[in-house]
């Protein structure tokens, strides 16, 4: 369906990455800091079957065209549930249900099963962003009102963008992620330097388990991954799901393969093997990079050994980031255990406008204390971070 709005500019819903040239989508994406708005990740999402409407997530992606040039874009999808949003939205659910409104179809814009910030409206460089992004709202207004669609949500959202949002009649919901930041580190030692004696010595004490047990790690990037490897990724990530994360599967094996083609000089492996010679690690973690970000995403073992998962998910990345120059590690979602390996927990937002004028009303009443509880437990978190008392004293 196009629209015609505002001469020359057309606006069309597309519910395909695939119907967008490859090319002019990542004219607008490729300068952003995230690798996650990238046509081949997105494209990759949907192809693989991952992201599709069977499974909840129906794309419907936003685009602004002068002629045959795309100048704006969002990549949005109708939910039919909140499964691999990271974003727990549960309580209002239940309260629109209690209230006799129904909460889904919503309209939400993120990259799939991604916890990263960084999502934001795509736009060219030299365009009147102000102008493009009301235009956008409004059509995603009236997509809403015609669809009878509930809300529409915005989350991970980037910094900057997020004000511009809150500035049109947005809500801003308070989260937290643990991310970790380089202070001009040059080695892991400067970076073990930050912690109390304590932790120094059970981060060393970790580490060393590792090679006691005899395991060989390797960080492998981009053309240094071996093509056997990204089927395993997804044995791996499936190994930890049935293990952990009952109905959180999200994402199929042909997803994992589909990067190598053309995506692999994002990725970066972790694994860990019984020798150095051999091809088949026991354990193995993939990160994504773009620039100075490291992105840590998923993890598994087909073998049980003391202190691997810190080696592949946060020494061994860290170690890398500093050696690379990277300067922003987040390591994937959850877990408080990561504040004791130095990520303090870190603030980051979803926007909200609900239709309903009732449930509206509720959550412009209420997220005010709610984001004032949540920013009391990240100064509680980052209050008993097992730094130096030199360290602490700088970050006050």
């Amino acid at each position: 369906m196009v629209e015609q709005l505002k001469s020359p500019v057309t606006l069309s819903w597309i519910h395909k990455m695939a119907e967008i040239p490859q090319q002019q989508w990542d004219r607008l994406a490729m300068p952003l800091a995230t690798p996650f708005l990238e046509w081949e990740w997105l494209n990759n999402l949907e192809t693989s079957g991952s992201a599709t409407g069977r499974t909840g997530w129906q794309p419907s992606h936003l685009t602004l065209w002068r002629g045959q040039e795309l100048i704006a874009a969002a990549p949005l999808y109708i939910k039919s549930h909140s499964y691999g949003e990271f974003v727990f939205d549960s309580q209002w659910a239940d309260l629109s249900y209690r209230l006799g409104i129904q909460y889904y179809p919503k309209l939400l814009g993120m990259t799939p099963f991604t916890p990263a910030t960084g999502y934001r409206f795509l736009v060219a460089q030299g365009e009147d962003e102000a102008a493009l992004t009301g235009l956008m709202v409004t059509a995603i207004d009236h997509l809403c009102d015609r669809c009878g669609i509930s809300g529409c949500h915005f989350l991970f959202v980037d910094p900057e963008w997020r004000a511009r949002m809150e500035g049109m009649g947005f809500n801003s919901w308070l989260h937290h992620s643990y991310i970790w930041n380089s202070k001009g580190f040059n080695n892991f030692d400067d970076y073990l330097n930050l912690f109390n004696a304590n932790q120094r010595r059970n981060i060393k004490r970790e580490r060393k388990a590792v090679t006691s047990a005899g395991l060989y790690v390797k960080t492998l990037a981009a053309d240094e991954i071996p093509h056997h490897l990204f089927p395993l990724i997804y044995k791996f990530y499936s190994s930890t799901c049935d293990k952990f994360y009952w109905g959180s599967k999200y994402l199929t094996q042909k997803f994992f393969e589909g990067l190598y083609p053309n995506y692999r000089h994002r990725v970066m492996l972790v694994a860990a093997y019984h020798q150095e010679t051999d091809v088949k690690p026991v354990g193995l973690s993939f990160c994504l990079y773009k620039g100075s970000n490291l992105y840590g995403r998923y993890w598994g073992n087909f073998q049980e050994y003391d202190c691997l998962h810190f080696e592949a998910c946060y020494y061994g990345p860290i170690e890398w980031a500093i050696n690379r120059g990277v300067t922003m590690f987040d390591p994937g979602a959850g877990g408080q255990h990561k504040k004791r390996r130095g990520f303090p927990a870190t603030p980051n937002h979803s926007l909200h406008r609900l239709y309903n004028p009732k449930m509206t009303k509720i959550f412009q009443n209420y997220i005010g204390q709610i984001n004032d509880m949540e920013q009391e437990e990240i100064d509680a978190i980052n209050a008993d971070l097992p730094f130096t008392k030199r360290e602490i004293q700088l970050n006050l």
